[in-house]
């Protein structure tokens, strides 16, 4: 069913300067933290009302994250956020738990007792988000989320390895949004706590242990959706909408 997309706080106006970039870099910004569901149709119209700017920016960004697998194309010529299923589902979440996972065990030995500050502040921020449960509580514990593990992963040093990573979470973004809409219903485990036996794992210079909190916070999110699909009797290759 064609639904027309509620453009959020998630997307600002954008200055004049390097127009086409900034359009980009918004567009793929809020894709990363989840700020459109999968199955949404993009409107360059749209888009770049809401983004004060001419369709060619819009539609050059667009082109760009197609490329990039964040967004198809249909042959009615419209662009949509790929829809979930089972099979990209779980593609996903193997490729960020093998690779986030290496990246973090190529970070352990460069981190410090200040990095190890900045992820204690950045995990307590977003407990008190979460905590004070505002309007906008899933912009912003997006953004904190991604603070916290780029952080880590910028410590490994790896200037091959961080363009995978941004990619992979660029594709993931409507998964996790599904996920956060799922453990709203349902409640559970709080969405910091992988995050602190990551952080205390990584103070013990354990790299098993913090693989494992890697692999458990990246698979939570995964699960969830994983649970409801398989609740629904969904199959391999079925699609889903979640919102």
């Amino acid at each position: 069913m064609d639904r027309r997309i509620t453009l959020d706080e998630g997307l600002s106006p954008v200055g004049r300067e390097t127009l086409h970039d900034r359009v980009y870099a918004q567009l793929r910004r809020s894709l990363i933290n989840g700020m459109f569901d999968a199955g949404d149709f993009l409107r360059i119209v749209d888009l770049a009302d809401k983004l004060q700017t001419s369709t060619m920016p819009v539609r050059e960004a667009l082109r760009r994250l197609i490329s990039e697998q964040a967004l198809e194309a249909l042959p009615n010529r419209t662009v949509r956020v790929p829809l979930i299923t089972r099979e990209r589902l779980d593609d996903l979440a193997h490729a960020r738990t093998m690779i986030e996972g290496q990246i973090v065990a190529l970070a352990i030995p460069h981190l410090a007792a200040k990095d190890f500050r900045i992820l204690r502040q950045i995990n307590s921020d977003c407990d008190r988000a979460f905590e004070e449960h505002d309007a906008d509580v899933g912009y912003q514990t997006s953004e904190l989320n991604q603070q916290f593990h780029f952080h880590i992963y910028h410590a490994a040093r790896s200037q091959v390895l961080i363009p995978i990573v941004e990619s992979l979470w660029l594709q993931s973004g409507p998964y996790i949004r599904a996920a956060a809409h799922i453990h709203n219903r349902q409640g559970g485990r709080a969405a910091t706590n992988y995050h602190w036996a990551l952080i205390d794992a990584l103070e013990r210079r354990d790299q098993e242990a913090a693989v494992l909190a890697l692999s458990n916070d990246i698979s939570r999110s995964f699960n969830l959706i994983r649970g409801t699909l398989d609740a629904n009797g969904a199959q391999t290759g079925e699609e889903a909408r979640y919102g």
